[in-house]
């Protein structure tokens, strides 16, 4: 039946449901067994050796109960296993972290100062001290910290001041001015050590801008600005700077370009006018063509507007860090482009074999710099005394004068030497010669040394490899301003010309173009070609290619013709008899010959005519001067007769 054979189904699927359900029932419990069984079979074999182990503790403690435990630092020396004095000689300078204490401990053991240990702990301590006193500056305490950095061995540790400083001003920007201000005063008296700073800086600056490093060539830029403004560092850097950064427009190149500008841009202004003008020209045209950012071309025109209120929100140098005189500020002139060495040995701890000596130099270093701050920090008291001190110096000298002594002469000449490197400065630091010019006649220059300054714009000129007009236009100016320097200059011609066998061909070809410019301007009078006298006699080769250089360049500027008409005027035309000798046809000759191979030829027309005509007047100077000699033995002839008829006469007369 169907439902009886439904119910015997189920029931046997049921049954197997069951079946394997019990089976692993069955397997848990046996396992459960098992494990159990285990457990106290282990525990059965391990309680005896533990039991064994607390009585033998327990006699042990009962036996001796007052013995001591080891000293586990004892224990741990006998396996190696502690951190022994740190050995200086074995580590290198900072590479070990030496407690104070302990390193004062050092010290204390250490005698021998030219022993390789305490110089090498001196060098830590100058380390740490340096780091310290440029990490604390600021602008309350600047002072207090530049005599503390004095106190310290700076020659010694140029590298890590340079080091310190530059790393300082990397991670806080904001305090710039600060850190410049710092390397101003250093600089004033240790100036190899700002130049090093600078040489940094600049090397670091074009690292960063090969890299694209934007942040770093940024903070390099405004330390550089900032040293500008002290004038620690000349203002031809930033232009070379400027001018590398907008050449390649880029939003980054411009932000630093901006950045750069508005540290210095009041200095710039002051200092090179037409350099600021030239860069906002050329931001204008970046900024008209549009192919930056929005938000740069904002920066451009923000930019204007800070130069239109004139740099009044970003000054020159801060209330408060104007620290150094003019006077005593010491310029470096480095350029971009040229090559330059960090010195990163002095960063490096060296053995100094005159370690003592040395300190013993910088000790009284220290104290002449010292004692002349603590003189010029003192007040209205110190100023009383001087002037006191000042006039009886006066009555002093005074009365030595009085009493017929001899005065004192600077026979080494420290003043003019002195005077001379000033003048090679102004005139390579200056863009063009209007501002050359303008520094140059702000300094004092004494009378009489006015031949100086023309000696000097002719050898800073012979020092180019090609003549520039810069140097002509600063001579032509000078000799337009006062009529000592037209004299100077003409004394210049001749001393120069007589000495022009000791010039080199290039400095010569450049010396003779400054002085034809000074020529075809009036600068200078024509009068002195006086002392030029062209034959083969008083001319060598040197003087032949002066005489070549000077007329090609007339040539050149004023046109054959003018030059022409210059040569036949009436004033100018007697100084020039010995160019254009008339007087020896041999002279004439050669004079032809030689404006003849330099192409200018026509500059001889007149010598050659006269040439022409020459014998004639030749013969009729000899007729003439035969005629002249025989009317004159002719006179002494009927002379001498009648002088016999007269004495025959008389003695026909005494008969």
């Amino acid at each position: 039946m169907p439902s009886s054979g439904s119910t015997s189904s189920s029931g046997s699927e049921r049954s197997t449901e069951k079946k394997p359900k019990r089976a692993k029932q069955s397997r848990r419990r046996r396992s459960r067994t098992r494990s159990a069984s285990r457990s106290q079979s282990r525990s059965r074999s391990r309680s005896p050796p533990r039991r064994r182990r607390d009585e033998r503790r327990k006699d042990d403690r009962g036996s001796s109960p007052s013995r001591e435990l080891p000293d586990p630092q004892e224990l741990a020396r006998a396996r190696g296993k502690t951190k022994e004095a740190p050995v200086l000689s074995k580590t290198r300078a900072g590479g070990a972290y030496i407690p104070p204490a302990i390193l004062r401990r050092m010290q204390q053991q250490v005698t021998d100062k030219t022993s390789e240990e305490y110089q090498r702990m001196s060098w830590q301590q100058l380390k740490k001290q340096i780091n310290g006193f440029v990490n604390k500056v600021n602008v309350s305490n600047i002072q207090s910290i530049i005599v503390d950095l004095f106190a310290a061995n700076l020659i010694r540790g140029r590298g890590l001041f340079a080091r310190f400083i530059i790393k300082a001003q990397g991670v806080s920007s904001n305090f710039t001015h600060v850190y410049a201000a710092v390397v101003a005063v250093v600089n004033t008296k240790f100036p190899k050590l700002g130049e090093l700073v600078l040489k940094r800086l600049v090397l670091q600056f074009r690292k960063t801008y090969r890299r694209n490093d934007k942040q770093t060539c940024l903070n390099t830029a405004k330390f550089i600005a900032h040293l500008v403004n002290q004038q620690v560092a000349h203002e031809i850097i930033v232009l070379e700077v400027m001018s590398l950064l907008l050449e390649q427009v880029t939003d980054d190149s411009i932000e630093v370009a901006i950045a750069l500008l508005k540290e210095c841009g009041q200095y710039i202004g002051e200092v090179s006018p037409k350099g600021l003008n030239s860069i906002f020209n050329r931001l204008r045209d970046i900024l008209h063509a549009g192919e930056l950012e929005k938000r740069t071309q904002y920066m451009i025109e923000v930019m204007f507007a800070i130069r239109k209120d004139g740099f009044k929100q970003f000054p020159m140098v801060q209330e408060g860090l104007d620290l150094v005189d003019e006077s005593d500020q010491i310029t470096h002139l480095i350029s971009l482009d040229e090559p330059i060495d960090a010195q990163k040995t002095l960063d490096v701890f060296k053995v100094d074999p005159d370690y003592e000596a040395n300190e013993a130099k910088y000790a009284e270093i220290k104290k002449e710099i010292l004692d002349e701050d603590s003189d010029s920090s003192s007040g209205d008291e110190g100023d009383d005394e001087s002037e006191s001190d000042e006039e009886q110096e006066d009555a002093a000298a005074a009365t030595t004068s009085a009493s017929g002594a001899q005065p004192i002469h600077d026979m080494t000449e420290a003043q003019l030497v002195a005077l001379r490197r000033t003048i090679y400065q102004t005139i390579m630091s200056s863009l063009n010669f209007e501002e050359c010019a303008h520094k140059l006649l702000k300094m004092t220059i004494r009378p009489g040394h006015e031949n100086e300054l023309c000696n000097m714009i002719v050898e800073c000129c012979t020092q180019e490899r090609s003549y520039l007009s810069f140097y002509g236009s600063l001579a032509q100016r000078f000799c337009d301003l006062k009529m000592e320097y037209r004299n100077a200059f003409k004394t210049c011609l001749a001393e120069q010309y007589a000495t022009v066998h000791r010039l080199e061909t290039n400095k010569l070809r450049q010396e003779a173009k400054l002085f034809a410019h000074l020529l075809f301007t009036d600068a200078i009078d024509w009068s002195a070609m006086e002392i030029i006298h062209l034959n083969e006699r008083e001319t060598t080769s040197s003087s032949r290619i002066f005489i070549k250089e000077v007329f090609l360049e007339l040539s050149q500027e004023l046109g054959l013709k003018t030059l022409l008409e210059k040569l036949e005027d009436p004033d100018v035309k007697p100084h020039l008899f010995g160019l254009f000798p008339k007087d020896n046809p041999k002279d004439t000759r050669f004079s032809i010959n030689f404006f003849t191979t330099i192409g200018l030829g026509a500059l001889t027309d007149d010598m050659r005519e006269w040439l022409k005509n020459a014998p004639k007047q030749i013969m009729a100077q000899q007729v003439q001067a035969s005629s002249s000699g025989s009317s004159s033995s002719s006179s002494s002839g009927s002379s001498s007769s009648g002088s016999s008829s007269s004495g025959s006469s008389s003695s026909g007369s005494s008969s």
